[in-house]
């Protein structure tokens, strides 16, 4: 495709959708956004206009933009610096404290870009990054440089900073990192000498600012100290569009199905969203069961079966706490249809409609209405592109086209 970037569409023409129909669909701007108006079965006869605007995607699968919901965007690309010892979650968070003190600014704002530019090319347009509050006297220069890397993508991508605070973090520096460019307040409570406690403070601050929160809940495999049950209470009765989001939440994985069944519906009436992160989890958890090691996953099925909203997010990309990951949501998909046992349709909407529905983002994908955020792959089907992941990809935000790949050429994001 020789195309300049980025450019507005008008129409998609010879799509197939994961139904297996054959389709051309139309985009118009509605009350400032590019939305759906018609999606219909192409007609094989008809000749393609030659206009810039119109997008011929025969050979290609039409998918609704993946969404990631659970980046560190601020950590990723870090192992090549830190070069970090292989080892579980304590190990990695040992090393990133010490290892993160000599990272500027620029760094963070360098490796941030680069990460959120290669989640782009692969077809992710919306973007959540938790981003630590750090030690020492420049506390929120990851915020910062995250916020300005969010600027400077404007118009390509939209990205979500979660302020991820630990037990050292005031409560002044987490309005601190909000004031700073923070969407959402962020935490660990699980991890803290007082887990309750922690949970409450952070939810306090949330409640004081009007704010969402997306917290890491509950990553571990064995222990009574999980923090999900009273994080759900305390969420069930803030307004309805207000962002609660549990990432991890692993210690669901490893519960009998007496104890998971007891927290099922307290997670169910609260509304908040489960983010699992397959690869991250499994590289991490289970280093202490040489034998019979455990999968370090939420429980996926039973949550959705309990109408818990369930998304997938790629985690942590090429550093302490992860280092390996292609920014790529077709491989999170992968990864949870391999080792959580769900099935390919389950595993693309859980990077997908589901991590759009998790970030509370309106919907999208080639449905009448929704908005025009599309990943076109070539290939002949869902499980085909799962399985592949082929480097032939167009990427199309808010209507325009943002990114295309192909096998010989790589375009992306012209001007940036």
């Amino acid at each position: 495709m020789n195309l300049s970037l980025p450019q507005s569409l008008s129409q998609l023409r010879g799509a197939v959708l994961a139904d297996g129909s054959v389709v051309d669909v139309d985009i118009s701007k509605v009350d400032g956004h590019a939305v759906v108006t018609a999606v219909r079965p192409t007609d094989e006869r008809a000749v393609a206009p030659d206009r810039a605007d119109v997008l011929d995607l025969r050979g290609y699968v039409l998918l609704t933009a993946p969404a990631e919901p659970h980046a560190h965007l601020d950590k990723a690309l870090s192992w090549d610096v830190l070069r970090p010892p292989l080892g579980d979650l304590h190990d990695a968070i040992a090393n990133w404290k010490e290892g993160s003190a000599g990272l500027d600014e620029e760094s963070f704002r360098t490796r941030a870009r680069t990460a959120a530019l290669a989640l782009l090319r692969n077809g992710t347009t919306a973007v959540r990054s938790h981003v630590d509050i750090l030690l020492g006297p420049d506390p929120l220069r990851g915020i910062r440089a995250v916020d300005r890397v969010r600027r400077e993508l404007e118009g390509v991508m939209d990205i979500e900073i979660v302020a991820l605070s630990k037990v050292y973090a005031t409560d002044e520096l987490v309005h601190q990192a909000l004031d700073a460019g923070a969407d959402l307040v962020g935490g660990s409570p699980h991890s803290a000498p007082d887990p309750l406690g922690d949970l409450d403070r952070l939810l306090t601050i949330a409640e004081a600012r009007g704010v969402g929160v997306d917290l890491h809940t509950d990553e571990f495999l064995e222990g009574d100290h999980h923090t999900i049950g009273a994080f759900a209470e305390r969420v069930a009765t803030w307004p309805a569009g207000r962002i609660r989001t549990a990432g991890h939440c692993t210690r669901l994985g490893t519960m009998s199905r007496t104890e998971l069944a007891g927290l099922l519906p307290v997670i169910a009436s609260s509304g908040i969203g489960v983010v699992a992160n397959p690869i991250t989890n499994l590289y991490l958890q289970g280093r202490g069961h040489p034998v019979s090691t455990p999968r370090g996953i939420t429980a996926i099925e039973p949550l959705r079966e309990a109408g818990i909203r369930v998304a997938a997010g790629a985690d942590n990309v090429r550093d302490a706490f992860n280092p390996v990951g292609r920014s790529d949501a077709l491989e999170t998909a992968m990864l949870a249809i391999t080792a959580a046992h769900v099935h390919p349709d389950v595993a693309m909407a859980m990077v997908t409609e589901d991590a759009r529905a998790v970030m509370g983002l309106p919907e999208a994908g080639p449905r009448v209405g929704a908005r025009a955020e599309f990943l076109a792959v070539r290939g002949t089907n869902v499980l085909d592109v799962i399985a592949n992941a082929p480097a032939d990809r167009v990427v199309i935000h808010d209507g325009k086209l943002v990114s295309v790949s192909e096998t010989r050429t790589q375009m992306a994001v012209s001007a940036l």
